[in-house]
């Protein structure tokens, strides 16, 4: 077993609240910077800018986590993740086909940056990213399970778009394995609130949900995995089953 230091949400230039300087390059740099071994890149209903991520991820010797922070029909912000790069994009494929296309206004909500080789930006997502899909809850947790990945709900700690202000409390259904909390020091008092949360015994994870560069968690979130005979997809298959509370 070996100790590992995660940021399983960050936003990259692509998710239109995210600054222009969140590319893949500098997302990862940071990560490495602020002592972290795992990082996700999660960008709000879309995975396109994940490709980049991986090759700089690679370069800087960080393990990259293809995910994405799905906006469901409920309003809900849900993190899913994912095992490789491909199963990432082809849920983005599918959740392309839920987005509503509005056009998005930069000057109002922000650029939406594609971004290629060596940080370079190769073009502009053109339809607002940030809008709900059509995709319930429900839905989004089987449609990410279907394809070998972990589905849960995001900063649940908060008022803006967390399942439990958005539905008055933490439902028992779908069944998710996991939740996040954006301040981990929330934890305790969550618990008190939402016996489900503790009768379910759910994982819980402290992620940044950053924006900018200084958003990076600097401490990271300690995750325990088993890791023997090491490799970086391993490791990935190993933290996707923690999350699902899968034991080997």
């Amino acid at each position: 077993m070996s100790r590992y230091l995660t940021d399983l949400h960050i936003h990259s230039c692509l998710s239109p609240c995210g600054d222009d300087e969140m590319t893949p390059g500098n997302i990862a740099g940071m990560a490495i910077l602020n002592g972290l071994q795992i990082a996700a890149l999660t960008d709000h209903n879309t995975a396109k800018n994940c490709p980049a991520f991986f090759r700089a991820a690679k370069g800087y010797g960080l393990i990259p986590i293809a995910g994405m922070e799905l906006t469901t029909a409920e309003d809900i912000h849900a993190v899913c993740l994912f095992r490789d790069l491909e199963s990432a994009l082809d849920f983005d494929r599918f959740v392309e086909t839920k987005r509503m296309p509005i056009r998005n206004k930069p000057a109002i909500f922000g650029n939406q940056l594609l971004i290629g080789d060596n940080d370079e930006v190769i073009g502009e997502e053109e339809n607002l990213l940030i809008y709900a899909t059509s995709l319930s809850l429900d839905e989004a947790h089987s449609e990410v399970l279907a394809r070998g990945g972990v589905c849960y709900p995001a900063h649940i700690d908060r008022s803006s778009n967390g399942i439990i202000s958005m539905l008055g409390d933490f439902p028992p259904e779908p069944e998710f394995t996991a939740f996040e909390l954006n301040r981990a020091s929330a934890l305790d008092q969550c618990l008190q609130r939402h016996a489900v949360l503790s009768g379910r015994h759910l994982v819980h994870v402290a992620a940044s949900d950053a924006h900018t560069l200084t958003d990076i968690s600097e401490e990271g979130f300690a995750i325990e995995l088993d890791d023997e005979p090491y490799s970086s997809r391993l490791v990935t298959n190993r933290l996707i089953d923690y999350l699902l509370k899968q034991e080997h």
